[in-house]
């Protein structure tokens, strides 16, 4: 089914509400002007709520699924159906707004 391709822009949360950046989105692909993230980008995570405690907090997460139809530079683009799993606490990663426009499946 399609989905909206997630971007540089992309607010995306762990599951405690860290903030979740891509490392290395694919600059030469735009939607809504900023650049599109593949699969083969880590995320990384900031302020994760689990830092107080006595639990390691979320510090990376990777995507595990993209798009099956839509490659970027030969790698599947990231949408928000995909599967991702935060290191090392193995919680998904939550894309809360992205552009709309432009879907990929």
């Amino acid at each position: 089914m399609p989905a909206p391709i997630l971007h540089l822009a992309a607010t995306v949360m762990c599951a405690h509400a860290g903030q979740a950046t891509p490392m290395s989105p694919f600059a030469r692909v735009m939607v809504s002007g900023q650049p599109v993230v593949t699969l083969s980008s880590p995320y990384a995570v900031a302020a994760c709520g689990l830092s107080g405690s006595g639990s390691p907090p979320c510090a990376t997460a990777q995507w595990m699924s993209g798009a099956t139809r839509v490659l970027a530079g030969g790698v599947p683009v990231l949408t928000v159906a995909g599967q991702s799993s935060c290191i090392p606490t193995g919680t998904p990663l939550m894309p809360l707004a992205t552009q709309t426009r432009v879907l990929a499946s």
